[in-house]
């Protein structure tokens, strides 16, 4: 029987899970619909792939702490297209461990006298709390963002939430003392344990700093990446390109089967990541670099240096032209296109179509239960 009651208390003000209310099977079909209406031109588009269990997948949990009209500390998530934070106690999709970490942090604040940071007035500490957990290791981290880079009773705050919590493997401050929207400031200091956590993924380990990518949904996320892996068509002696590479993951996954990778990332934190954790791995047929991907490509390209196999994992607004055009030039003779919104894959795919591709294999995942949001692996091959 469809349900079509809101489970959640908080789904209308929240907005962050549109489908709230929905089936899962009716989510699927939509998701599944909206797809194939901006992809069917290219190819057939497979049967989603969906969740045994949607619910509790998230291993992130952001929360923003603030007051309500009476002074009472409340948390959870910016209301829809504004900063008004709405009280959240139990997310339908966020792990139930990170919520209750959550809570206790918000319990707390009380009797050390810390203050919730006021956007408005500047005043005030703690602004943010993120929680990761690793789905395999159960290593749990707590990043604490605050205001000003003086935290009162730190050694004693510490001890009172081990206490309640002794899973709780790393801590980490993180200053963010400047009036913007962005969660995570630019300084952080580890005030207990290693300052990351590890998690295993495909058989490997992967090493997640506070800033670190990290796919929120790992149950997804191994199907995602050993198709990814499946549509690259490996031989073991392909030249491949890993472009927004992040901490490594689907460069180390595909290096078992390629004759060397080569990841490159922005980011220069993840990057530090991602050779740590080649090195944990024993991957030796690996390199990552921290600059961008379409230089990389052009400059081989004038070397007459090409990659075989492209793997790229843009953000939701898709890749640029730059890249693009790069990609077009180097002409490897696949790319497998990993998105997280169909709509700029389309556009991205309409581009390479004029330049020499086709598209030979599209699989959706539905890889953030009770949302709209699904995400979306291409295979993409060049025709000489």
């Amino acid at each position: 029987m469809e349900n079509t009651q809101v489970v959640c208390k908080s789904a209308k003000k929240c907005g962050s899970c549109q489908y709230q209310g929905m089936s899962y099977e009716k989510q699927l079909a939509k998701k599944q619909a909206r797809c194939e209406n901006l992809l069917h031109d290219f190819c057939r588009v497979s049967p989603i792939i969906g969740m045994e269990d949607p619910y509790y997948y998230r291993n992130k949990v952001h929360a923003v702490f603030d007051r309500d009209k009476k002074g009472n500390i409340i948390s959870g998530t910016y209301e829809a297209n504004s900063h008004r934070v709405v009280p959240i106690e139990n997310c339908l999709i966020e792990d139930r461990k990170c919520q209750e970490i959550i809570a206790t942090i918000r319990g707390m604040l009380r009797s050390f006298r810390i203050k919730t940071y006021d956007e408005d007035s500047g005043y005030g500490l703690l602004r943010h709390v993120l929680v990761r957990r690793g789905f395999t290791s159960g290593e749990i981290m707590v990043v604490l963002v605050i205001g000003n880079p003086i935290f009162p009773s730190k050694n004693n705050f510490v001890k009172a939430l081990l206490k309640a919590h002794p899973e709780i493997t790393t801590i980490v401050l993180n200053i963010n003392d400047k009036q913007t929207s962005m969660v995570l400031g630019e300084r952080e200091k580890t005030i207990y344990g290693p300052g990351f956590i590890r998690d295993r993924l495909c058989g490997l380990t992967f090493r997640i700093s506070p800033k670190s990518f990290y796919q929120v949904n790992p149950v997804q996320t191994e199907r995602l990446y050993q198709t990814a892996v499946q549509f690259a068509g490996l031989r073991g002696k392909e030249r491949v390109l890993d472009a927004y590479c992040g901490i490594g993951t689907i460069g180390m996954i595909a290096a078992a089967k390629a004759g060397e990778v080569t990841g490159i990332e922005l980011n220069r934190d993840a990057v530090r990541d991602a050779k740590l954790n080649a090195r944990e791995n024993r991957i030796g047929n690996i390199r990552f670099l921290a600059g961008d991907a379409g230089e990389f490509m052009r400059a081989g390209a004038e070397d007459g240096i090409h990659p075989d196999v492209v793997f790229m994992d843009p953000p939701r607004s898709g890749s640029d032209e730059v890249f693009l055009s790069s990609l077009a030039g180097a002409a490897p003779e696949r790319v497998v296109y990993i998105s997280c919104e169909p709509e700029t894959l389309a556009r991205d795919l309409r581009y390479l179509v004029k330049h020499g591709y086709e598209v030979r294999r599209i699989q959706p995942f539905d890889q953030f239960p009770f949302t709209e949001k699904c995400e979306v692996c291409a295979e993409l091959r060049y025709k000489a």
